[in-house]
């Protein structure tokens, strides 16, 4: 385990109000040493939120491989 996963497990073993003041120790010592803050990744569900608007009741919870389409070969252009 690196030091990073080390990290994110501490930080899951903490209560929320925890976490929140570790969040703002990290953005205290990237001011501090004039870091850019990391970008943060997004999960999935950020991902629908960020770029669909938002998960809203219509929205299907259940969606898996088998609902996706199939790849089908194309005729060349040529």
């Amino acid at each position: 385990m690196n030091l990073a996963e080390t990290i994110y497990t501490h930080i899951n073993a903490l209560p929320p109000d925890l976490q929140r003041e570790t969040f703002d120790f990290i953005g205290f010592l990237e001011a501090r040493y004039g870091l850019a803050p990391a970008a943060p990744r997004l999960t999935t569900q950020g991902f629908i939120e960020r770029f669909a608007g938002s998960l809203g009741e219509d929205f299907p919870d259940d969606v898996d491989a088998a609902d996706l389409g199939r790849d089908a070969p194309r005729e060349s252009l040529e």
